[in-house]
């Protein structure tokens, strides 16, 4: 786990919110956690990381991030806003492929309880463990995941159940490194993953027209 300060308290000196944006409802930066106020790191409220509202947010530390133009993207944003989907949502996809699509291989070259379906790559793991539509299946029956693929709706539904279930955190360690890190979520590896996603939340409500555009927004984080 991360020990320095500034991996803690803001510049302003308030304490970074554990939650992250969870804990902000209006979005504004600011969240609420054990009866103090706390800043949603890369949100609007986190001046070490660019929440000026002008989209030039410093890369989370140790990160390489960017951007550049997807010609279609805005329309697939369009799509998944259109089913449910939040900015997180949104980021989480944007990080994990530049088209925000379903056109990587077959579980993303896996099986069992570690096969990916989705846009956001969900696991199967915490697929039939978090989203009632799964419930009760077992890691043989992965196979059942393909169809969140084309369906938009039961996949942001599924999305939403399993983070509800895990408890935000503990879903970004899971949903990075599956049993692995459900069992040790504290790993700079999934920081960093968590980091890049909330980077990538941040530019998109930084401006509004990031939410249709088709800038795609990245990190750089190792594939797993």
């Amino acid at each position: 786990m991360r020990g320095s300060r500034a991996d803690i308290v803001a510049p302003n000196g308030y304490p970074y919110c554990a939650q992250g944006s969870a804990t902000d409802p209006d979005g504004d930066g600011w969240g609420w956690e054990n009866g103090k106020s706390c800043v949603v790191r890369y949100g609007k409220a986190d001046q070490a990381g660019g929440g000026s509202g002008d989209g030039t947010a410093a890369c989370p530390p140790g990160l390489w991030c960017g951007s550049y133009a997807v010609g279609g993207l805005g329309a697939r944003k369009g799509q998944l806003s259109g089913a449910g989907a939040t900015s997180l949502d949104l980021a989480i996809a944007m990080l994990e492929s530049d088209r925000m699509s379903t056109d990587y291989p077959y579980g993303d070259g896996k099986s069992g309880d570690s096969a990916n379906f989705s846009v956001f790559k969900q696991n199967w793991l915490m697929l039939h463990s978090g989203c009632a539509r799964f419930g009760g299946q077992n890691a043989g029956q992965w196979n059942n995941g393909q169809v969140l693929t084309s369906d938009f709706g039961a996949d942001l539904t599924c999305l939403h159940q399993d983070q509800n279930h895990y408890g935000l955190n503990t879903w970004f360690a899971g949903h990075r490194n599956g049993a692995s890190g459900l069992s040790n979520p504290n790993t700079k590896d999934i920081a960093d993953y968590r980091d890049a996603v909330y980077w990538i939340k941040g530019r998109i409500e930084a401006n509004g027209a990031n939410l249709s555009n088709d800038t795609r927004f990245w990190v750089e984080v190792p594939a797993i």
